[in-house]
């Protein structure tokens, strides 16, 4: 029997290995681990697990060697001996069909390394978008003391006049070859000028985000959010959290609270941030058994401005923002909004990381009294086309747009949606509603960024620049129009979209709040009679996913992976 006052085992001695003698398995470790050259008072010191996410396949991550490196500077420094190790990486334009299929892989992996391995504490290294919430939902669901390391987002690259980064100007640039007023010469060229450094995309999309909000939720300084990626500074944060998680921090169940989420949610809206977002907070705060309430986002949203003014709703970089203050000097903004007494891993409150009234750059970061919008940037629709909730990104949507009342066009999957969008025999105007159904996350889709439907071909070519277009599936947060987002219940789960046809009348109301289809229930009656529920996949990952994952509101966790009622 253990002695009740003896202290909990730390380092090496953690999650020893089970052959019925614990001894035994303790002297088995540190003999191997001997094998690595390391001294007995190493071996004595407490391990801070890294997680190492860095691939050839990840351009996001090629920095991550490192600030790995530097990293371990700084938990050597600070007394602890740092072991790093590699989980899953993901890069959205690396997998099929989509990062997303992956992310709930990834926490998967994270969480059962960061449980399994004798660590204390662990560094998550992380960046592209979808790599940050997996990491956090781990962290979470492990609830071993975890703090967060991102890459940092790369630098914008001056070309013929105007600076250029991934992905904003990736679709803008695109748009303009797709409507003929780029040739292909000159697209090629641009296509070696969007990402010339290191990092994630330069713009507030989600990965950029993400790392605000993880630094909000209380996993990592403010300010390091926003470093850019090749920056040196980026290798002193890299020393620094390496040290913090030396220090005994404080556990994600001590972090992620009612209050701490909240604020995350005011960040994204004052951000202009990506809805994205709202899918990765929704299983990050899911984790830790509390909900996010689509309902009381649009009372938030209401009443939080929109003060950072960065692509893809403004003109700026991400490099700009850092510059400007980044996010110290926005909340300080907002700060009667925010729950200040939240603390984060290293025991500080958010008041005490915001400081005293910071230096700001205006250009990029409004004050309050002159905001780029005086509401949040995202608002949720309801209605009969979307019972559960829809999403729309209303700043960086066209106002023009708000409230409309037109014609379905319905594409039945993105197969349907690439081979008719451009074909000159499409029934379609700039007035119709383009509808892509069958993307949600029980497809082999994955739930992709396909809801940034292109405009059809013969549209794009007389002007149009944008259109409502409505789906169950995401768009990048780097991408902007009047899109309608993650409707929900998805297509494949029955859900009304499913039984939406070309023709019919569809209503969005912003003011409202609304998202309608304008379809007698008898008529949708016969429809729903006729309707098929999709095959399951025959195995492994697909097939787990298509049996356990939820919808959108829920954050599209797999169910097993969320705690248990009242646990």
């Amino acid at each position: 029997m253990t002695d009740p006052i003896s202290p909990p085992p730390h380092g090496l001695a953690r999650n020893a290995a089970n052959y019925g003698d614990k001894e035994f398995a303790l002297y088995l470790r540190r003999s191997f681990a001997k094998s690595m050259g390391y001294s007995q008072a190493m071996l004595e010191r407490p391990v801070v697990g890294i997680a190492d996410t860095g691939s050839d396949l990840n351009n996001c991550h090629r920095s991550v060697p490192e600030l790995v490196e530097a990293a371990k500077r700084g938990a050597l420094a600070a007394g602890a001996l740092p072991l790093a190790f590699p989980t899953v990486s993901l890069c959205e334009p690396s997998l099929f069909p989509c990062s997303m299929h992956y992310r709930n892989l990834m926490a998967l992996d994270t969480e059962a390394m960061v449980t399994a391995q004798p660590i204390d504490a662990v560094l998550l290294i992380g960046g592209c978008d979808k790599t940050v919430p997996a990491q956090l939902m781990a962290a979470v669901s492990a609830d071993v003391p975890a703090v967060m390391l991102v890459t940092g987002p790369m630098l914008a690259q001056r070309f013929e006049g105007e600076r250029l980064a991934a992905c904003t100007d990736c679709r803008r640039w695109w748009a303009r070859y797709r409507a003929g007023d780029v040739t292909e010469a000159q697209i090629a060229r641009v296509e070696g000028k969007l990402a010339t450094t290191s990092g994630t995309c330069g713009v507030m999309g989600t990965a950029s985000t993400m790392a605000c909000l993880a630094a909000v939720l209380g996993f990592m300084p403010l300010l390091d959010a926003s470093i850019p990626a090749v920056h040196s500074d980026r290798l002193r944060a890299a020393e620094e959290a390496g040290a913090l998680a030396a220090s005994k921090p404080r556990r994600p169940s001590e972090v992620v609270t009612e209050q701490s989420v909240e604020n995350t949610l005011r960040t994204l809206l004052a951000l202009g941030g990506s809805t994205n977002a709202l899918i990765h907070l929704a299983a990050i705060a899911g984790r830790a058994g509390i909900k996010v309430d689509l309902h009381k986002l649009n009372a938030l949203s209401d009443t939080t401005p929109v003060l950072v003014d960065l692509k893809p709703t403004g003109e700026g970089y991400m490099e700009d923002f850092h510059a400007a203050g980044g996010l110290p000097a926005m909340l300080w903004e907002m700060r009667d909004l925010l729950h200040l007494d939240a603390v984060d891993v290293a025991g500080r409150t958010l008041g005490e990381k915001i400081g005293e009234s910071p230096w700001v750059d205006r250009t990029y970061i409004r004050a309050r009294e002159t905001p780029v919008s005086p509401v949040g940037g995202i608002v949720t629709l309801f209605g009969s086309l979307a019972p559960d909730g829809a999403i729309l990104k209303r700043s960086a949507a066209t106002p023009a747009l708000f409230e409309t009342e037109a014609r379905a066009i319905v594409f039945d999957g993105v197969e349907d949606l690439a081979a008719r969008i451009d074909s000159p025999d499409l029934d379609v105007t700039a007035e119709d509603i383009l509808i892509l159904k069958n993307t949600g996350p029980l497809t082999p889709a994955g739930m992709p960024e396909a809801g940034y439907l292109p405009i059809p071909r013969k549209l794009a070519r007389t002007g149009v620049k944008d259109m409502v277009r409505m789906s169950d599936c995401r768009m990048s947060g780097t991408a902007f129009g009047t899109v309608v987002l993650h409707i929900s219940p998805e297509a494949a789960a029955g859900g009304p979209l499913a039984l939406v046809e070309t023709g019919d009348r569809i209503r969005l109301s912003v003011k409202n709040r609304s998202l309608d289809l304008l379809v007698e229930a008898a008529v949708l009656a016969e429809r729903r009679a006729k309707w098929i529920a999709p095959p399951s996949p025959g195995r492994g990952w697909d097939r787990l996913v298509f049996d356990q994952v939820t919808q959108a509101p829920e954050g599209v966790d797999l169910r097993f992976l969320q705690p248990a009622p009242n646990a």
